[in-house]
């Protein structure tokens, strides 16, 4: 499964950047505090503050770190010589390679559920994380779409909306049954859906209709139509159909009351 590669370094600001990491992935932004991290690296909190006066200079610089690994992640995708198809399951496989390690969820959807919590320029930062992967996404979709390799209805950038926030979703519900394989199910279905060809009118009728569809040549309503519009437009009124002289015709018994009166 692939996964993201972090920048060597074990100094004590990327040992801070580290657990804080850890910790927003699996308590939240609101979660943890430099006593926490503190004692996990048994230093004193002063040294954190050292490092990171706040916690908003924290999580910007845990934001541009996360932001750079992701996207020197997707450039390995994009150099790779598999199609589109393979590409995008790579990338799934972003999600479930995090998924799988202590029931992390990915940073940026943890920090989004504390969105309106958060300092503005880090809101910032959580958008352009996403619209690296929209932008991402919709590359890989619309060259698949040009190879004829990957099949969906409306623009990329909606289907790449749709596949990232798919998959945020699906990992958010598998860790809640600390379930890495339901999330890896949802993501094959989700991915598959682009590989198989579209439903088409016919199909997605019911069975009845189906038949009659079949038979109806292409276009007959729309010509009943035109021809009742021609006839208004000649000044006569347009023909009425077999059925509906019926039922304007007086019944038989209803002649023979009218005489008798």
């Amino acid at each position: 499964m692939f996964e993201m590669t972090k920048p060597a370094g074990a100094d004590t600001t990327q040992r801070i950047l580290d657990v804080a990491e850890r910790l927003v992935q699996t308590q939240g932004w609101c979660g943890f505090s430099y006593a926490d991290i503190a004692a996990a690296l048994d230093i004193r909190k002063a040294s954190i503050h050292h490092h990171f006066p706040t916690k908003a200079n924290l999580g910007r610089t845990l934001m541009a770190r996360y932001h750079a690994t992701f996207a020197a992640a997707l450039d390995q995708i994009t150099l790779s010589p598999a199609d589109c198809a393979s590409k995008l399951d790579r990338y799934a496989g972003l999600y479930s390679g995090v998924l799988s390690d202590d029931n992390r969820m990915c940073l940026c959807g943890m920090l989004a559920a504390d969105f309106e919590t958060l300092p503005a320029p880090l809101r910032a930062d959580i958008q352009a994380f996403f619209e690296l992967n929209e932008r991402w996404l919709a590359g890989v979709i619309s060259a698949g779409r040009k190879a004829k390799t990957l099949r969906f209805r409306g623009s990329p950038e909606v289907e790449a909306r749709l596949l990232l926030s798919s998959l945020q979703g699906a990992m958010l519900v598998a860790r809640t049954f600390g379930d890495v394989a339901r999330f890896e199910t949802v993501a094959r279905q989700l991915l598959g859906s682009l590989t198989r060809a579209p439903a088409g009118a016919v199909a997605s009728l019911p069975r009845d209709h189906k038949r009659e569809a079949k038979k109806r040549p292409e276009g007959a309503e729309t010509g009943k139509q035109n021809a009742g519009i021609r006839a208004v437009a000649r000044g006569r009124r347009p023909t009425a159909s077999r059925a509906s002289s019926r039922a304007r015709r007086p019944r038989r018994a209803e002649v023979f009351q009218h005489r008798a009166r």
